[in-house]
């Protein structure tokens, strides 16, 4: 069994919350477990923050942030696109309390995403845009 879902939002704060209460309530579909559907709902909007913090340097509109999610029989995969200006090392972007932008987080995005997910993968392209692909196996339902 498959089941997809898409989502395009602007990249403004309130995005935050839309996108980890949608993906929550989609990956509902897969599992009963409320502290399995928390922990996607968490990773989901540490991903979409990063965007909203740091792929265009402002909040606007014209902005989008793409989410897409499957899911599969004994899992969820949920990619979290921009097309911003990309990460210049993602090694030092998942570093620990590690921020370029000191006024508006902490830099613990990538290790909440990490604590939550099986797998976290980051693909980017400097001026290009960002990909983060969160992968988690589920309790099915």
């Amino acid at each position: 069994m498959e089941n997809k879902m898409k989502l395009r939002l602007e990249c403004i704060p309130a995005s935050v919350d839309v996108a980890g209460t949608m993906v929550a309530t989609f990956a509902s579909l897969n599992s009963q477990s409320e502290v399995e559907i928390l922990d996607i709902k968490n990773a989901v909007q540490e991903a979409v923050s990063n965007c909203v913090d740091h792929a265009y340097g402002d909040f606007s509109v014209d902005n989008v942030i793409d989410v897409s999610v499957a899911l599969k029989d004994q899992g969820i995969i949920i990619s979290v696109r921009d097309s911003g200006c990309g990460i210049q090392s993602v090694k030092r972007a998942r570093q620990p309390l590690f921020t370029t932008r000191p006024d508006r987080n902490k830099g613990m995005g990538f290790t909440v995403m990490e604590t939550f997910m099986d797998e976290v993968k980051v693909s980017t392209k400097c001026g290009k845009g960002t990909t983060v692909t969160l992968k988690r196996r589920m309790i099915s339902t």
